[in-house]
């Protein structure tokens, strides 16, 4: 794959995770509803759980976008959004969107893998 593919690849997946960082911060209320029931169950106020799973979006994001070793951030984005069609099933009409990524991510990840 040529360099401005991975380029863009690099940057859609960045921002399909910087924007629910973005949106956990403004709008909580609005996301909370796509984090698993087993993960809001772990003890953590629902505020500290969202900046959390923010911190997490803007890490894979940061990482993703640096470009250094691809491969792990994009297999872990594909889980992730993976993760979010599956435990959000009855939301498919909104998330269908998601399992194009999770497919991105890892076309990201096997066309890293030897870099």
């Amino acid at each position: 794959m040529s360099n401005p593919s991975r380029l863009l690849l690099r940057i859609a997946l960045a921002f399909a995770f910087l924007y629910p960082a973005y949106g956990f911060w403004a709008n909580p209320n609005d996301w909370v509803g796509y984090i698993p029931a087993f993960a809001r169950d772990v003890g953590l106020s629902q505020d500290v759980l969202l900046m959390v799973f923010a911190g997490v979006h803007i890490t894979l994001a940061l990482w993703i976008l640096s470009g250094w070793r691809v491969f792990i951030p994009s297999l872990v984005a594909a889980a992730f959004l993976g993760s979010i069609v599956y435990f959000n099933w009855n939301q498919l009409d909104i998330l269908f969107r998601d399992i194009s990524l999770a497919l991105a991510a890892l076309a990201l990840a096997f066309s890293s893998r030897n870099r």
